[in-house]
Formats: structure tokens, sequence, C-alpha cells
């Protein structure tokens, strides 16, 4: 899962996790406050950001006060849309081109990645910058990503799996944090929308997308 199974009382630690659950905390969620950093890094000129976030996800609130409080911290101001359903994106959209706002933050939800396509083509067709949180944004044409490797994080869980059915006890199987995390930036995106890359933010990527 993306969100703290912690603070969900899913588990009752992450070193003992307890009950009959176990598994990897993707730690999508918590990286608000580095996504905003590197947005700001590629978009230096940002005034307003923006973060579309899904006010029916439980973990919405937690996810916007990470980024928000990093916001407070270095003076960014911040706007945030909500949406739930497809025409809500489509409103959220409208009502960001019409507040020109510098940038949009896509905060960590599985109901984004299942719209994933309509908000990466509604970024392009209202000049957008936007950030997103897991690689397959950045693939389907989005200006940038940051987060843990959802590959090594099902490699880590395929892991798990195989030792659960050799007989380990959940219970006694510390829930996993990442190790590996990506940037990935979409080149072509960033050209379309008229930005130069910094060169010490192509450095640290992980991945650049031509």
């Amino acid at each position: 899962m993306g969100a703290d199974p912690v603070k969900l009382h899913v588990v009752a630690s992450l070193n003992r996790p307890s009950g009959n659950v176990t598994g990897i905390y993707q730690y999508f969620g918590a990286l608000g406050g580095k996504r905003l950093e590197l947005i700001r890094d590629l978009v230096p000129s940002l005034s307003v950001l923006a973060i579309l976030s899904n006010p029916k996800n439980p973990n919405a609130e937690d996810h916007l006060d990470d980024v928000q409080s990093a916001a407070r911290a270095i003076g960014q101001q911040i706007d945030v849309l909500r949406a739930s359903n497809e025409s809500e994106i489509n409103a959220a959209f409208a009502a960001l081109a019409q507040r020109k706002d510098g940038a949009l933050l896509v905060a960590d939800d599985p109901f984004f990645s299942v719209h994933r396509d309509q908000i990466v083509a509604l970024a392009a067709r209202h000049k957008v910058p936007a950030s997103y949180y897991t690689l397959e944004f950045a693939l389907a044409g989005g200006l940038m990503s940051y987060g843990s490797s959802s590959i090594d994080n099902y490699r880590q869980a395929g892991i798990y799996v195989g030792r659960i059915l050799n007989g380990a006890k959940p219970s006694e199987l510390p829930v996993l944090q990442p190790t590996k995390f990506e940037l990935v930036i979409n080149m072509k995106t960033a050209k379309s929308l008229g930005l130069t890359v910094p060169p010490t933010l192509l450095a640290i990527a992980d991945k650049v997308i031509e």
C-alpha cells in the first residue's frame, strides 16, 4: 500500500505487524514534500502549486498535510483541487486553467492511477506542468514522476509470498519499506511545455524519456 499502514491501523508496527498481515509500504503518500521540491526545481517561476486530491480517499488529508507543511516552510502558495470521478477531474483542470496556477502535483491515489491517461491528456491540453507519484504517469506522457520503484516493490512482495507459502508467519515478517526510489523526467513533454530542464535535475534523474 502507498499510505502508512500503522496510521491506518492495518498493522501494529512496521517491525512487528502482528495479526495476519504484512507486506510492502510503498511510501507514495509520504513523498509529497519531495515532489514539491522537484517541481519547483523544474518550474523556478512557480507562484502557485495546485494539488489534485481525491476527497473520498481516507488518506487524502494526511497526504495534503505533508505537502502543505513542506510548502509553508518555503513560502509556497498551495491550491487544493478535489476530484473523485471523471467529470470532477475535468472540472478541476478547467478551474486550474482559469486560475493559471503555475504547476500541478497529483496526490497518490489508486483512482488517479486508473484515470492516468485522462489526467495526463488534460495536463497536456491545458499546458500544465505536472508531477506524479509513479513512473507509469511519465511513461504515459506526464512531465515528471518521483516515487518508490513499483517494479522493485512487487519483486519484494513476491519474495514475501514465497516465504509465507513455505511456512513463514506474516506476523513475524516486518513490513518492508522501499529502498529504491526513481525520478523520471519526460523531455518530450518538457519541450512541449517550453520548459528547460536544469542540468542539475537531469543529473539526478534515474530515467529520462526522450
